[in-house]
């Protein structure tokens, strides 16, 4: 089922001429490559120059997290947010929420994108963004009040749900249906880990920080990066972001370097040596979580969604869980399950 939404492009017209003095016609070209009902388009301004016009249809969350408070759409609350604690976002030139439309600085290429012309920026990129997170992560400890990421967090029932939906899509819907002796290892390992990581302290977390929401710019003759895709935050613990990054399941990292960005982190924080141990377990314990989730939602959104573009990154995505799991094998409810996974995945090395 394709969920794609007819633009409005005379409202989309309007906005532009209003912004930057562009009659119609328009020249859009759309971004694709998303998993969500948004879309985006990339638009010829007079002048040269380009912006990025962001379509977001009503039936998009977008509208159903503003809530019946008549608050502004989250990404344009969590936008504000970051940009006044430092941190490098899209500058807003317009919006019309009314007509769901809004129009951002065109920031270029993702780091994604970025690196593929360019793999020798690979190691300084990922230093950096593992810096940015760290300082933000400092600066966002005091939220306002108010702040709509206060509001939701990757609590026990989250944290569980994500993990039955990589059983319901990665393993049922695929016809790896488990018996009753294996329903029962996943639950307890599912179950060990939603309480752990719920009980850690929370703090601000963007939820998706990798690779394609990572843009690459030049901000006074250097690069840099800047965070898009950030209207899902919430509170969460200070390694999930770490784990998106590192774990990108559209990036491959070899484990030392995984340790030693881990070890950078660890720095920025300033953790003395017995606090760096336990990072590093939260940071696979997390790791797990968050990639089995990913694996299950590959397959949901090209079975409900009708997008199979995210399926090419499902097996690397498993075997990154895997891989998680082999440094938390000590906890036994997670070796159970590392040894059922690998009857369903069993890995070529």
């Amino acid at each position: 089922m394709s969920l794609v939404h007819e633009l409005p492009l005379p409202a989309l017209e309007r906005l532009v001429e209003q912004a930057t003095g562009t009659p119609p016609p328009l020249v859009l070209n759309e971004i694709v490559g998303g998993a969500s009902v948004r879309r985006f388009f990339r638009v010829n301004v007079r002048g040269g120059g380009t912006v990025i016009a962001m379509f977001v249809p009503v039936q998009s969350h977008e509208f159903e997290k503003a809530g019946t408070a008549h608050r502004r759409w989250p990404f344009l609350e969590i936008r504000e947010l970051l940009e006044t604690r430092g941190v490098r976002v899209p500058r807003l030139i317009a919006e019309n929420c009314d007509e769901s439309l809004i129009l951002v600085e065109d920031l270029g290429e993702t780091l994604a994108q970025h690196l593929v012309e360019h793999p020798e920026d690979r190691e300084a990129l990922y230093v950096a963004a593992v810096r940015d997170l760290a300082h933000a992560q400092r600066a966002l400890l005091d939220l306002p009040e108010d702040s709509i990421v206060r509001q939701r967090a990757f609590d026990e029932d989250l944290l569980a749900w994500e993990l039955d939906h990589f059983r319901e899509w990665a393993l049922d819907a695929r016809g790896c249906a488990l018996t009753s002796d294996e329903r029962g290892i996943f639950d307890t390992a599912a179950r060990f880990l939603s309480q752990t990581i719920a009980a850690w302290p929370r703090g601000f977390v963007h939820r998706d920080y990798q690779s394609r929401n990572l843009m690459v710019v030049r901000d006074d003759g250097r690069l840099r990066l800047a965070w898009i895709d950030f209207q899902d935050a919430m509170l969460g613990p200070r390694v999930y972001d770490l784990c998106a990054l590192l774990g990108d399941s559209y990036q491959s990292f070899t484990p030392e370097f995984v340790e030693a960005r881990l070890a950078e982190f660890a720095t920025h924080l300033e953790l003395a040596p017995e606090e760096r141990d336990a990072l590093r377990r939260e940071f696979f314990l997390v790791m797990v979580q968050r990639k089995l989730k990913d694996a299950g939602r590959f397959v949901y959104i090209d079975r409900k969604l009708g997008n199979p573009s995210f399926l090419q990154f499902f097996e690397s995505t498993v075997e990154k869980a895997q891989r998680a799991l082999d440094e938390v094998r000590n906890e036994p409810p997670l070796a159970a399950l590392s040894d059922l996974l690998e009857r369903f995945f069993p890995r070529s090395t």
